[in-house]
């Protein structure tokens, strides 16, 4: 199932025990361009920390009253690593995360979640292959490549031969949670029109910091 991340902010998430707060955004990565975290205001529970969510913990969505089912406790939630969110999110910090939750390494592996190429699953291959990956993880590289959707709102996109728009909206499949299209408007090129682009067809060169996508549109 398609869906826009900005219909998904402020989704109230729910653990097995009670809510625990409202999505804020996400955090994708930028060589796969999937989600890998959701970002949970947790409000007056936890005096409104922001928790990292990995859509591995992610079960039913309600959509009528617009919530996502979590599947840990709030216990868990509360005793899970603190990771400061405005600054970068290193692998060593996501290995703790994940470490923590019993959860594999989604860069262990050859398919988009590692083992599997959807996250549901990983949740039941217990902390065994969760410690085998963070073993492989004290070994590689510290960039993470992730991404947050906030942030990302609002780049230009850039053809060959000029800019096209801005970044809208990102559309995402809910079963394996990758970006399938970031939704651009080129109100400045075409008259508003709003069209889809893909980040998978190898198209996609460059995310830099100058709020910029270089897109080798033919």
């Amino acid at each position: 199932m398609l869906e826009k991340i900005t219909h998904l902010q402020g989704y109230m998430l729910r653990a097995m025990d009670g809510e625990i707060g409202k999505v804020d955004q996400f955090y994708f990565d930028d060589e796969t361009w999937t989600i890998r975290y959701l970002v949970v205001n947790t409000g007056s529970w936890l005096a409104g920390r922001l928790v990292l969510i990995s859509p591995i913990a992610v079960g039913q969505t309600d959509w009528e009253s617009q919530q996502l089912e979590v599947v840990l406790t709030k216990k868990q939630i509360e005793g899970s690593p603190d990771i400061t969110m405005h600054k970068p999110v290193f692998r060593q910090h996501e290995a703790a995360f994940l470490g923590y939750y019993g959860y594999p390494m989604y860069w262990g592996g050859p398919y988009l979640w590692g083992s599997m190429s959807y996250p549901a699953g990983l949740a039941t291959l217990g902390s065994v292959a969760a410690e085998a990956s963070a073993c492989r993880a004290d070994t590689e590289s510290t960039d993470s490549h992730l991404r947050s959707t906030k942030e990302v709102t609002g780049y230009y996109i850039e053809a060959t031969d000029g800019g096209i728009g801005h970044v809208e909206n990102f559309i995402v499949d809910l079963h394996t949670w990758a970006i399938q299209y970031l939704a651009v408007n080129t109100r400045n090129w075409w008259s508003g029109e709003k069209v889809l682009i893909s980040p998978h067809l190898d198209r996609m060169r460059e995310l830099d910091g100058r709020q910029s996508l270089r897109q080798p549109l033919s």
